[in-house]
């Protein structure tokens, strides 16, 4: 548990000072590795790969919380390019429907974090929660060869 939590404040502390240089780009990608590395851990508890812990589970739940209330931000209009960022030029086209899926999210992240006590509850939780990652990527990511 540690270590999630460690990766978790230095992930924070990294996308903190990456927004004082005013690098958008650089702070949401610094943003969704805190999520990978979350979700690395989930998979591994969900397949029995390491022991259920629900002080971790809570956790995984407290990162996806967190990107789902600042992804909004990281965004802006000076944000389209450069950086070497995979955002598709549709979430400038479709800011509402970008948006409603990180509110839908947030939303979904909060029932599920209610169902972190077990490992059968945390597998169905954590399943419904991580379905939005490849929706919203499928929409809004550019794919790389």
């Amino acid at each position: 548990m540690r270590s999630v939590l460690v990766a978790a404040a230095v992930a924070v502390l990294g996308v903190t000072a990456v927004l004082a240089q005013g690098d958008p780009i650089a702070a949401r990608k610094e943003l969704m590795k805190s999520v990978g590395a979350a979700t690395r851990t989930g998979n591994q508890m969900a397949k029995g790969e390491i022991p259920f812990d629900a002080a971790k589970a809570k956790e995984i739940m407290r990162v996806y919380a967190n990107a789902a209330d600042k992804m909004h931000t990281y965004f802006p209009e000076n944000s389209k390019t450069g950086g070497d960022t995979t955002a598709s030029p549709k979430i400038w086209e479709s800011q509402a429907e970008f948006r409603k899926r990180f509110d839908d999210w947030a939303e979904d992240i909060k029932k599920a974090s209610a169902q972190t006590d077990d490992i059968e509850s945390f597998k169905t939780a954590f399943g419904n929660v991580t379905k939005a990652c490849g929706g919203c990527h499928e929409t809004f990511r550019i794919k790389r060869n």
